[in-house]
């Protein structure tokens, strides 16, 4: 069994991002765990916060530190991913010294309806990874650009995107369970 904390960067009822989760969850090899973690709970973090944690925070901190590896699945909201994420990743490293993503395995991806995809967003997330000593996952990329048909009407990927996402998950999975040690830092 390969467990995923799955961190969805949007917290819009109707997220795209929400979709390609979905998918990559639908697509994932036989014995892959996807546990989604809510980011929508989550108060703005304050270091004033931290001596009486909150429960939602230390309920990502757990799951984060319980999975195998952690999966970011972004919009991109000005050329960046958005603060609802930033916010989650803030709370997730602390307090000082118990950071829970700390070189736990990591795999970035994203879709938005702008032309450009989601590389930017996905770039600066990169480097919030790398600082976290983590590695990355990077044979791969889905930086999906929506339009009308990328999706059904149940919100299944067209053919084209959900080959994509099938040969990344697939990828992804495979390379978490080659690492020797996914406890982290």
């Amino acid at each position: 069994m390969t467990k995923i904390a799955v961190v969805v960067g949007s917290i819009r009822a109707e997220s795209i991002n929400n979709l390609l989760a979905k998918n990559l969850e639908r697509l994932a090899p036989e014995g892959t765990e996807f546990d989604y973690i809510d980011i929508a709970s989550l108060p703005l973090f304050s270091q004033d916060l931290e001596a009486d944690f909150p429960a939602a925070a230390q309920s990502l901190k757990d799951k984060v530190e319980a999975a195998d590896a952690v999966l970011f699945v972004t919009p991109e909201y000005n050329h960046s991913f958005t603060g609802v994420l930033k916010n989650a990743i803030d709370w997730g490293s602390r307090p000082w010294g118990s950071n829970s993503w700390g070189g736990k395995p990591t795999g970035i991806v994203g879709a938005t309806i702008s032309p450009n995809g989601t590389k930017f967003a996905q770039a600066a997330l990169e480097s919030i990874v790398e600082w976290f000593k983590s590695p990355l996952y990077t044979d791969q990329s889905i930086t999906l650009v929506v339009a009308d048909d990328v999706f059904d009407t149940d919100g299944k990927l067209a053919l084209g995107p959900e080959a994509d996402a099938k040969s990344y998950i697939e990828g992804f999975v495979n390379w978490v369970n080659d690492i020797p040690s996914h406890t982290g830092a």
